[in-house]
């Protein structure tokens, strides 16, 4: 049975073989002429991530330092700005000065050191022991604090807040202003 298949694939591939071999070549003769035209909208949309304004670290590690990093950035589609800066801690800087002062036998003079904020200020006048004034501790400074009231802490700071306040209100509408420009 095999051998008869064999032979059947063999005749077949003999015939086939032959038939390409006499096959006549086939010959085609076209001409074509083509003209095509084409008119187009295209349209492109880019996606990318917007630039971005990224704010500085400021790192204050030491802890002997008395400054606090603040830093900001803002962005609008074609511009950004970004900034930093540090901010001074002036009751910290007065408590590491009456600290030190204290330190080196100078009980008075941290005191005094102290007694330049209001709240200790008023908190040594409650207590019956007021900050001293010229050298003078005691009674005798509470009568000299009293002939000199404009020398007392509470009114500069009540100055100082109020140009605080000015300063705040300019710094805000100078901002205000930056943004209205950048948009």
């Amino acid at each position: 049975m095999h051998i008869f298949i064999r032979t059947i694939i063999l005749v077949c591939l003999t015939l086939s073989i032959g038939n390409f071999a006499n096959a006549a070549p086939i010959v085609t003769d076209s001409t074509s002429n083509s003209t095509v035209t084409t008119k187009g909208t295209t349209t492109t949309t880019v996606k990318s991530a917007p630039p971005s304004a990224i704010s500085p670290s400021i790192n204050s590690n030491n802890s002997d330092l008395c400054t606090i990093g603040v830093s900001g950035a803002v962005q609008t589609q074609i511009l950004g700005i970004s900034g930093g800066a540090t901010v001074r801690d002036m009751n910290c800087e007065r408590l590491k000065l009456a600290k030190t002062i204290y330190d080196m036998g100078m009980k008075v003079a941290a005191v005094s050191v102290m007694c330049q904020d209001t709240r200790v200020f008023k908190a040594m006048e409650m207590a019956g022991t007021p900050c001293p004034f010229m050298g003078k501790i005691g009674e005798e400074a509470q009568t000299s604090w009293d002939a000199k009231p404009e020398l007392k802490p509470e009114v500069k700071h009540e100055e100082m807040r109020q140009n605080d306040k000015l300063k705040g209100a300019a710094m805000g509408v100078g901002s205000v202003l930056l943004l209205l420009l950048l948009l």
